[in-house]
């Protein structure tokens, strides 16, 4: 346990705010040394009882005391062997061996460094997805809630972030959840592609063992086989050379990278929002937006994903060059730098995942902003409409069109150069020419009857392809999340 001393000194060191500041437990916890050389010590474990199986001279005493020490790890006298050796690995062989003297000759029995190594990241990796996936989900369906509730309310659409089509809140959310579906369904997948490198010896030929067991081919591949599924993996990969292809790595980390850009869109979308102050995410009571001014609502949990979420984008590019340059069977240019991107792009989705949900549970929406927004807006892009009801009353298109064209700009002119709001309809009520139509002007100004098929589309999109996609989370939704900071 730390004591005040250690406290202080820690305090005197960097500590990577990924962890010490936003990161839940149990992520940090999957990227920790005492989960790593735990694990290490379990596929030791898993690889004598396998050899044992298949006929080595290992005797059960071995295996139980190796088995009552898996988690009795003296991280000091590690550290000292590993200044000593300059080896990690042969310092918790050595480590392990000290308090399993009985078990000694056979740890690490016919293995190299990344037996234990590689192996151990593929678990971390896999169980770093199942981290994920249901904080992914549970985003997911809190949008989708939201997204349901808020089908058919109208609001102003955007393109090129100019006025365009009306679409509805909930419409609009679908586009996030879609993407977010996207990402659901590519997180699964790389997790399911992970495979596990297995027991392959130094370059990968499983030498080695064939050595151990005689030239016994079969027990060679068994042996494999028992060990991956030890660890609970389906496959191992069938060649290696001393790692696991780097490019699993790029799998994983684009995945991820993938992710962010998602969720770095969405919290863009809602910063936007803010600013028009139609939707807002979650203000606490005693929030300050600002030190200097007391007013401000800043967007700053969006902020914070957006911000993190660079961070997750650029990661991609450390196993991309890893890969190119891995020569041959290996190098070791990869282990510094694997140590970093790895554990920090699961760490960041982490965070920007649960921030995400804090921000999806605490959504406020202003109807009325909205509204009065549509009204700015709305007089012309409903001028076609009123064209053809004029047509329809007997009028000529042509000399609608112009009458249109010429009121139109006048209340154009009125909105940008003196500030007001928009009058078109004002006038059109004026001119004479539109009287047959002036009973209908309410109805063709429904701002319903711009929104197309978005609530038909949200209904649908919701049942057939998220609300399935979040069955295999049943039960794992959760309540809501608190921000700490």
């Amino acid at each position: 346990m730390a004591n005040a001393g250690s406290d202080e000194d820690a305090l005197a060191r960097y500590r990577s705010p990924l962890v010490s500041r936003y990161a839940s437990a149990e992520m940090g916890f999957n990227f920790s040394e005492r989960k790593k050389f735990g694990t290490w010590r379990r596929l030791w474990l898993y690889l004598a009882q396998a050899e044992k199986s298949l006929g080595l001279p290992i005797t059960d005493e071995q295996i139980k005391e190796m088995e009552a020490n898996l988690d009795n790890i003296d991280f000091q006298m590690a550290a000292e062997e590993e200044k000593k050796l300059r080896h990690d690995v042969m310092a918790h062989v050595h480590t392990f061996a000290h308090c399993c003297p009985k078990a000694a000759a056979i740890i690490h029995l016919g293995a190299t460094s990344c037996y234990v190594g590689d192996n151990t990241d593929l678990i971390v990796l896999r169980d770093g997805f199942n981290l994920l996936l249901p904080k992914l989900a549970r985003v997911i369906h809190r949008l989708a809630d939201f997204a349901e509730k808020y089908a058919d309310m109208p609001t102003l659409g955007f393109t090129h972030y100019q006025p365009a089509q009306l679409t509805t809140v909930g419409k609009r959310c679908c586009l996030w959840i879609q993407d977010l579906c996207m990402d659901l369904h590519n997180l699964e997948r790389a997790r399911d592609d992970l495979r596990f490198r297995g027991v392959k010896g130094t370059t990968g030929t499983q030498a080695s063992f064939l050595q151990l067991f005689e030239g016994d081919h079969s027990k060679v591949e068994e042996l494999d086989r028992l060990v991956t599924a030890k660890a609970g993996f389906k496959r191992a990969f069938m060649v290696t050379g001393q790692t696991y292809s780097r490019k699993v790595d790029i799998e994983v980390l684009s995945v991820l990278a993938s992710l962010g850009a998602s969720i770095h869109k969405i919290c863009t979308d809602i910063r936007l929002l803010a600013n028009l102050k139609e939707i807002e995410e979650p203000f606490e009571k005693e929030q300050i937006g600002s030190s200097a001014m007391p007013y401000k609502r800043n967007p700053m949990r969006s902020e914070r994903c957006c911000s993190l979420a660079r961070h997750l984008m650029t990661l991609v590019l450390d196993p991309l060059q890893t890969a190119s340059v891995q020569w041959f069977e290996r190098t070791l240019d990869d282990s510094a730098n694997r140590r970093v991107c790895l554990a920090e792009a699961f760490l960041t989705a982490d965070i920007i995942l649960s921030t995400l949900q804090n921000i999806s549970e605490g959504l406020v929406v202003y109807p009325k902003v909205i509204e009065r927004r549509i009204r700015q807006e709305l007089p012309f892009m409903a001028t076609e409409n009123i064209i053809m009801a004029m047509v329809k009353a007997g009028g000529n298109r042509q000399d609608c069109h112009e009458k249109i064209r010429v009121l139109s700009q006048q209340a154009a002119a009125v909105v940008k150069q003196e500030g007001g709001d928009n009058d078109f309809i004002a006038r059109v009520r004026a001119d004479p020419y539109f009287t047959p139509i002036h009973k209908q002007l309410e109805s063709l100004l429904d701002p319903s009857s711009f929104t197309g098929r978005a609530p038909q589309q949200v209904a649908k999109f919701l049942k057939e392809e998220v609300r399935p996609a979040l069955v295999p989370y049943q039960g794992k939704m959760g309540g809501k999340i608190e921000l700490a900071l």
